[in-house]
């Protein structure tokens, strides 16, 4: 049960135990529960809808002497606490699990007055059930379940309803049939309108979901598993605007720009939230990152910088900010998930750059119909997270005044020696500056609108420095 609690299945439980083995089963799953004993409790819970996890002991706590346990005593219930069963009768489906209902005859009552019936009951029994129990499930119109016992059935229901979540991922041709779509639109200028309102609908089912309530940033603790877990939410739900944004920016023109630019900027701008969890509020920007590496990959390929450039001079105003603020400067793999939290994702515990390593394999698929070649594939993700680095250490020097980029995978590829990226992209007194840089630099990044160079080899100088000192580490 704790499991379908985490996930955000089950939102409400009503128990008749005096024990704390359910709250303590929650917290070791993750979840602090709203816990309701008293009437006091009823009447100042929070609303069901804001709490991850309702639990209601109706006979009250054994810690506390106003405890129910008498037939008598279990005749009535507080106003407030008949209150507080009738909204959730009314409100939510029921899984009657363990209960005989010979005993308690004010929560019968209170199942009795509840005479809507818009959510399914579901009422579990391993033998006969009684006649009380028979009554209510006629009423209730509840479909009957026989079960060996509440653990084997709670661990099958958990089993069944995960793998039922996970078939409802969206299925990889929704995203083949809008990128298909998108080409179409491409083709031709009269299009644009269309071209638009695909992109924004897609944008707008990424926000509603993302930001929507269904991933909760307080109530359910960041665990090790529930970072896996809704990091591989996230990676399904941004599939579509993904494709969708490696497309636009490989194949679009220049007209196009203030469409993905838009459309970027939603991803990236959380609604504001009271108080949540540090890695829940820092995760939420995920997507938007993954957006980034995708147009970034895309504008590499296509030798497109100034679509690279104007995402990353791009101002957003992320939650934890005030003001707007540009791309680069907050966008990246730490501000995401630090790196004792990235090192918790399965199978990566002992890398040196998790989420880049999770993202560079990620984004390889979206990019087969574009950069056929492993090799080809690597080189452009691996100048797109040098170049990352680079223009974040420019902004580090210029407002922080300390040297320091995010490393990616490129740091650790080749630490045994130089990076390639790094010898490639050198630039010295006399020398033809590369194509990569030569692009970057009359894109408008490091200043260099006029191919002006020196900006960017002081920023390489310093950033190349630091990465020596961090790479030596890793031996």
């Amino acid at each position: 049960m704790a499991e379908l609690v985490s996930r955000g299945y089950i939102r409400v439980i009503v128990t008749t135990n005096f024990d704390r083995l359910l709250e303590r089963a929650l917290v070791d799953a993750g979840v602090e529960p709203t816990v309701i004993s008293t009437p006091d409790a009823a009447e100042g819970a929070i609303p069901l809808a804001h709490s991850s996890c309702t639990v209601m002991k109706v006979h009250g706590d054994y810690l506390d002497s106003r405890i129910k346990n008498t037939r008598k005593e279990l005749e009535h219930y507080d106003l407030r606490i008949d209150s507080l069963l009738d909204r959730i009768f009314d409100e939510f489906g029921l899984i009657v699990c363990g209960w005989s209902s010979e005993w308690d005859a004010a929560l019968r009552t209170a199942l009795q007055r509840c005479k809507s019936h818009r959510f399914s009951t579901y009422w579990t029994i391993r033998e006969t059930p009684t006649d009380e129990a028979a009554s209510l499930i006629s009423l209730r119109r509840a479909r009957a379940i026989s079960i060996r016992d509440a653990d084997a059935f709670f661990v099958d229901l958990a089993d069944k309803v995960l793998a039922l979540g996970e078939s409802e991922t969206e299925h990889p041709l929704s995203a083949r049939i809008a990128v298909a779509q998108l080409k179409r639109y491409l083709a031709s200028s009269q299009f644009n309108i269309r071209i638009d309102d695909l992109m924004v609908h897609e944008t707008e089912r990424v926000y509603g979901t993302l930001f929507g309530g269904g991933l909760p940033l307080e109530g359910v603790l960041p665990t090790p598993g529930g970072l896996a877990d809704r990091l591989r939410r996230y990676d399904s739900l941004i599939t579509t605007l993904r494709d969708l944004m490696v497309c636009i920016t490989y194949w679009g023109q220049k007209e196009h720009e203030p469409t993905w630019k838009k459309c970027f900027r939603r991803v990236a701008t959380p609604p504001d939230v009271p108080a949540g969890y540090v890695p829940w509020e820092g995760l939420r920007l995920y997507p938007a990152l993954t957006v980034l590496y995708a147009v970034g990959i895309s504008s590499i390929a296509a030798e497109k910088y100034g679509s690279l450039e104007a995402l990353l001079g791009t101002p957003v105003r992320p939650d934890r900010f005030k003001e707007e603020i540009q791309v680069a400067r907050f966008l990246y793999q730490h501000a995401v998930m630090d790196l004792p939290q990235q090192r918790t994702l399965p199978g990566r515990e002992k890398e040196f750059t998790p989420l880049s390593n999770h993202l560079y394999e990620a984004l390889r698929d979206p990019f087969r119909g574009y950069l056929q070649d492993d090799v080809d594939y690597q080189g452009c993700f691996d100048w797109l997270e040098y170049l990352l680095a680079l223009v974040r250490c420019d902004l580090s020097m210029r407002y922080e005044g300390r040297t320091w980029g995010p490393i990616g995978c490129f740091g650790w590829r080749n630490r045994d020696r130089a990076s390639w990226i790094v010898r490639k992209v050198q630039v010295k007194e006399g020398e033809i500056v590369p194509l990569q840089v030569r692009l970057a630099l009359q894109a408008g990044l490091f200043e260099g609108q006029r191919g002006q160079t020196a900006r960017y080899v002081a920023v390489k100088s310093a950033f190349d420095d630091y990465l020596g000192s961090v790479i030596s580490g890793w031996h």
